[in-house]
């Protein structure tokens, strides 16, 4: 009863900080940058500031679809990003390419982070799959083992949600140091886009603590099932 409390709890609170975020997002979007540059302008300039003339910015489609590729050395903005002039797309931009300086700079987290995601996209695909199937097992035949494997790999799943954690916090300190130490944008524009990224941020927290709370309910069960 107590999992189903704590993951009620976690599920509201991820339903408030993300429709705080697009509320935030939404009004900052109205606010024209002084400066009048472009989310493409404004990652471009943050490039070229930090010495980095080998990431491309490019524009992709969809909504929240904003991302640096490590692998191809490509700052990746929504259309809205990449072509508005506002206080929400300067602090997107500027976040991503605050993931283009950590991997130029050869941050440690982004470093560990990018080693993990091989492990991740397999442990992400078999973890439910190991602990429902070793679940049935358990209850037809008391073969907890395999719900043992399906634990170790969705702590793995976990550990990487932590590891995120402060490559995205980090990515923007970046962004927002660069923009205040060049004068990119007015002070008022400044605290737009540090609220911003701080909701942004709120989310990857949120869904850390889900995957722990999750992570611990499984081993609880696992444990249960070697008494």
């Amino acid at each position: 009863m107590g999992y189903y409390i704590l993951i009620g709890l976690i599920t509201l609170v991820s339903m408030f900080v993300s429709g705080k975020l697009k509320s935030k997002f939404k009004k900052y979007s109205r606010t024209r940058l002084s400066n009048g540059m472009s989310g493409k302008e404004i990652a471009e300039q943050m490039l070229a500031d930090n010495g980095i003339y080998d990431v491309k910015v490019l524009s992709t489609r969809g909504q929240l679809t904003d991302h640096y590729n490590p692998q191809n050395k490509t700052v990746n903005l929504s259309e809205s990003v990449y072509l508005e002039r506002n206080a929400a797309a300067a602090a997107v931009a500027a976040h991503e390419c605050g993931h283009a300086v950590q991997h130029a700079k050869g941050y440690s987290w982004l470093k560990f982070r990018s080693a993990m995601v091989p492990m991740v996209n397999i442990s992400s695909k078999m973890s439910m799959f190991l602990i429902m199937g070793g679940l049935v097992l358990y209850a037809m035949q008391g073969i907890p083992w395999i719900l043992g494997l399906g634990v170790v790999a969705f702590a793995v799943t976990t550990l990487f949600a932590f590891v995120t954690l402060p490559v995205e916090y980090d990515a923007s300190n970046r962004a927002l140091k660069w923009m205040k130490e060049k004068n990119i944008v007015r002070p008022d524009e400044l605290a737009m886009s540090r609220d911003a990224l701080k909701w942004a941020a709120r989310t990857y927290v949120v869904a850390a603590l889900g995957s722990l709370a999750q992570l611990v309910y499984f081993a609880s069960i696992f444990m249960g099932s070697r008494d």
